[in-house]
C-alpha cells in the first residue's frame, strides 16, 4: 500500500480572465522506502504539486491520500498535526527564523508538540550529516544560502518523519555538497522513509527509485533506466 498517493490531482487558477491548470490530473504513488524525483523547469507546476502533497494547498480536484486518508478533508488542526508528525518539509527558499541559532531552528518542529526527551543530540548529529555541525551556534544571517538549505534539511528530519517532502533540496549547493545530500536522502529511503522531491537539476535523476518530468502541469513518468544509478551512502 502506498504511504502517499496523489490521484487526479489538479490545481486551477485564473489569470487575465482565463482559467488554467497549474497541475493537471497528476497521479503519483510513494511507498515507504521509495525515492521519487520530479524534475522540470521553473513554472512547470512542481512546487504547486508538492504544496498540495504536504497539505499546504488544497487541490481544485483530485485527492491526496496518506495511509488511505484524504488530507484535503482535514481541518486546520489535523493538517498541522499531519505536517508535524508525518512529514518533514524542506520548502523552497530561506525558511530559518532569524532570532534563533541553527541548532534551535533544527529543534523547532520537535517542540511544536509535547514530546519526551531532548532533541539536541539528534539535531547535532543531523547537522554533522549535512556538513554544518560546526555552525550549530551560528545565526541564519551568518550562513550562506547553501548552509541555510542544509540546516532546513536537518530540521525536516528532526522528528524522524515517515515522509520527507523537499522542494529543490540541492538549490544553492555546490556539486560536491549536492552529491552528499542526495546520497543522504538515498540512505534515508533505504532505511524506509518515503522521499518525494522536486528539482530543476537533471543530475538528481541519477538518484532514487522513480522519476517524473513535469511540463505545463502535466506529469510524465520517465524511463526506469534513469533511476537507481547512485550508490546509497551517508549516515542518519
Amino acid at each position: 500500500m502506498a504511504l502517499l498517493e496523489l490521484r487526479g490531482l489538479t490545481k486551477s487558477y485564473t489569470r487575465g480572465g482565463r482559467a488554467f491548470n497549474a497541475v493537471d490530473r497528476a497521479n503519483v504513488s510513494v511507498a515507504a522506502g521509495d525515492f521519487v524525483s520530479i524534475t522540470g523547469r521553473s513554472g512547470s507546476g512542481k512546487s504547486t504539486l508538492l504544496n498540495m502533497a504536504a497539505g499546504l494547498l488544497k487541490p481544485t480536484a483530485g485527492t491526496v491520500l496518506f495511509n488511505g486518508d484524504d488530507i484535503a478533508r482535514y481541518n486546520d488542526r489535523a493538517v498541522s498535526l499531519f505536517r508535524n508528525e508525518k512529514t518533514g518539509c524542506v520548502p523552497q527558499g530561506q525558511s530559518l527564523l532569524a532570532n534563533f541559532t541553527v541548532l534551535e531552528n533544527v529543534c523547532i518542529p520537535w517542540f511544536l508538540r509535547k514530546r519526551a526527551g531532548d532533541p539536541e543530540e539528534r539535531a547535532l548529529t543531523l547537522l554533522e550529516n549535512v556538513g554544518i555541525g560546526r555552525l550549530a551556534a551560528a545565526y541564519p544571517k551568518e550562513l550562506s544560502g547553501g548552509e541555510m538549505r542544509r540546516a532546513a534539511i536537518a530540521r525536516a528530519l528532526i522528528n524522524n518523519p515517515p515522509l520527507l517532502i523537499a522542494d529543490e533540496p540541492t538549490g544553492d549547493l555546490d556539486g560536491e555538497t549536492t552529491v552528499k545530500i542526495m546520497n543522504l536522502l538515498n540512505t534515508l529511503a533505504g532505511e524506509g522513509t518515503a522521499v518525494l522531491i522536486v528539482t530543476h537539476e537533471a543530475d538528481t535523476l541519477n538518484y532514487g527509485t522513480v522519476a517524473y518530468s513535469m511540463n505545463a502541469g502535466i506529469l510524465t513518468l520517465l524511463p526506469q533506466e534513469k533511476n537507481n544509478t547512485a550508490v546509497r551512502g551517508g549516515t542518519l
